[in-house]
């Protein structure tokens, strides 16, 4: 599981750790891994990955051995400036999209349960524009960045089942969203103002808390639903976990299509199956 250090990755990772999983903590920081670690009951295991590198994402896959019953790409960045990654790519659409899809395509072959991957209800402001992926012409808006990032989330997800089924693989691609999760993520939203009105006011009015938030990833991964799920909260923001709505352009097939095949060109990675 990516990302299971701190927020919603934490708060799922010690929910299945409790259950019984081992839970493998993908991180990009070791130290901070163990240290959440440390405090979750059952087997974990910390192993360092960072998304916005194409080398460290393959390295991590070099270095598995084993089965995957469950693939959980939680970890994300959300509204930072203009940064990035080890190769180039916008550093939202490089660690949000393109670096989980690497890490699920060289995993994918040990997978034998499901892979879940985590969208936003901000998808719906997301729009794919194939002339300009990397943000080299345009103006950057953090916001509508991270809200294609989602977007690409949620058309990975079904392609990946598309490809799965085509196959004949028993193996299953969902989706989730925590609704308004209180987590660090807010207090990186891209201005002081902006984090003041989202740390101070909206948190404690509006928000979850983390474990709450992590119910809609849990769902995805292990309630008795098809592939190509996706759940979030039952009010959108907060309440129990159900399956949500996608806007149009997340069910666009072609979309969904011609972004895995442009994804396979800039990452190197094929599907395997």
């Amino acid at each position: 599981m990516t990302g299971a250090n701190s927020g919603l990755g934490e708060a799922t990772a010690t929910a299945l750790a409790a259950a019984g999983a081992r839970v493998v903590l993908a991180v990009r920081d070791p130290g901070k891994g163990k240290a959440a670690a440390a405090a979750m009951p059952g087997e974990t295991e910390v192993r360092e990955i960072d998304l916005a590198s194409l080398d460290s994402v393959r390295s991590f896959a070099d270095g598995w051995d084993g089965e995957i019953h469950l693939l959980i790409n939680n970890a994300g960045v959300m509204v930072p400036p203009l940064g990035r990654t080890a190769e180039g790519f916008e550093s939202q659409f490089g660690v949000n999209h393109l670096g989980h899809f690497a890490l699920t395509n060289l995993l994918l072959e040990r997978v034998t349960g499901r892979v879940v991957t985590l969208s936003s209800a901000m998808h719906q402001m997301g729009r794919i524009d194939f002339a300009d992926l990397q943000w080299e012409r345009r103006r950057y808006s953090a916001w509508r960045a991270y809200g294609a990032s989602k977007l690409a989330n949620l058309l990975f997800t079904a392609e990946l089942q598309r490809r799965l089924s085509a196959a004949g693989s028993r193996v299953l691609s969902n989706a989730a969203h925590p609704g308004y999760a209180s987590t660090n993520l807010q207090s990186h939203a891209g201005s002081r103002a902006l984090d003041f009105l989202m740390t101070r006011i909206g948190n404690p009015l509006l928000a979850q808390d983390a474990a709450s938030g992590a119910l809609p990833t849990l769902y995805a991964a292990v309630a008795g639903i098809p592939g190509n799920s996706f759940a979030g909260p039952a009010y959108e923001l907060r309440g129990a976990p159900k399956l949500a709505s996608r806007t149009a352009a997340a069910r666009n097939a072609e979309t969904a299509r011609r972004l895995w095949s442009v994804s396979e060109d800039l990452t190197g990675v094929k599907f395997p199956l």
